[in-house]
């Protein structure tokens, strides 16, 4: 039987964060043993909104030196960023011409990422489903581990694979499934329970970056924002103390446990006790991969080493499929 295939990716757009770390980069350390994987800096979803050319560069050396410190195997596994595989932009345009307006116009984060003024926004912004589609199936990858934001996103690619298996009467592309993981695969910030943790955010306490040192994680989870009632001993008393409910969750997926466990221990308890016990998880969780990358960035040559090889084996496998495609769509190949 062949070994299932996923692609997964994040974007290169700096100051990596432990959301990235929880949703996605731990969880791809977990599943490399199991299933033959494509690990991506989607670097094209980035220039959906404007980039500083050097700061993306920096930033997907950044990124895959996250990964490597993180534990993802880069010998077993292929790291590499999307704009040098050709077959990812290319099939994407494809998809545009199956996927159909009514089912982008349904794709709620374009409407949060546009705001009120989404005239402004970008076409790429708009189509990056279909990127995202695109990325999946130019590898027929069989599998996609993916947040809650990412679920509607998966849910179009399944259709576009559908509707081209269709129209082209063939069962060519696999219907991808999800791989949805328990605790914490949304990490709020730390500063304020109702957001999201974000690279964005003004604020450098609202988040734990993976360049982060010891010091200063646990400083800022022992000042992250909390309220004054000791812990619930059950997940319904969480229910609207949103700051709680985050720094349980963070605790249940660092000790990969649920929250029901970690207040079965910590119920009862104040912020006095839980946060130390927290810090001392998290540094103990995240504490040497933040040496790790600093080595790795200090040898960008061995970085871009990396890429270079992942680009190769990517391309070895998208190339073959893209011919494929063509045939069946009706392009003369000469």
């Amino acid at each position: 039987m062949t070994m299932q295939r996923i692609f997964s990716g994040v974007q290169p757009t700096g100051n990596l964060h432990l959301g990235n770390y929880l949703g996605a980069i731990r969880n791809w350390v977990r599943l490399q043993n199991d299933y033959e994987c494509i690990f991506c800096m989607v670097d094209l979803h980035a220039i959906t909104v404007w980039q500083d050319p050097d700061e993306l560069r920096a930033s997907t050396r950044e990124l895959a030196a996250a990964m490597i410190a993180s534990g993802v195997d880069a010998e077993q596994n292929i790291i590499f960023n999307q704009s040098q595989v050709p077959q990812h932009a290319e099939l994407a345009w494809i998809f545009n011409c199956v996927a159909r307006l009514g089912w982008l116009d349904r794709m709620t984060q374009f409407k949060e990422k546009a705001g009120k003024d989404k005239e402004r926004a970008s076409v790429g912004l708009y189509a990056y489903p279909s990127l995202m589609a695109a990325d999946i199936l130019a590898y027929k990858a069989t599998h996609v581990p993916v947040g809650e934001d990412q679920k509607q996103h998966l849910e179009l690619c399944r259709d576009i694979a559908q509707k081209f298996n269709h129209d082209y009467k063939e069962d060519f592309f696999p219907v991808v499934e999800p791989l949805i993981f328990g605790e914490a695969t949304r990490v709020m910030s730390l500063r304020d329970g109702s957001n999201k943790m974000s690279k964005s955010d003004a604020s450098d306490a609202s988040r734990i970056n993976m360049t982060d040192d010891t010091d200063t994680i646990a400083k800022k989870i022992r000042k992250a924002r909390t309220d004054a009632e000791p812990l619930p001993s059950d997940v319904a008393g969480l229910k609207g103390r949103a700051e709680a409910s985050n720094l349980v969750g963070i605790y249940a997926a660092l000790s990969d446990t649920t929250s029901q466990d970690v207040l079965a221990e910590f119920g009862g308890q104040g912020f006095g006790v839980f946060k130390p016990a927290l810090a001392d998880l998290a540094v103990d969780k995240l504490g040497g991969i933040e040496g790790e990358m600093r080595r790795l960035m200090a040898d960008p040559a061995h970085v871009d080493g990396v890429i270079r090889s992942g680009v190769e084996k990517a391309r070895a496998i998208a190339e073959p499929i893209l011919r494929d495609i063509h045939a069946k769509i009706g392009f003369l190949q000469p």
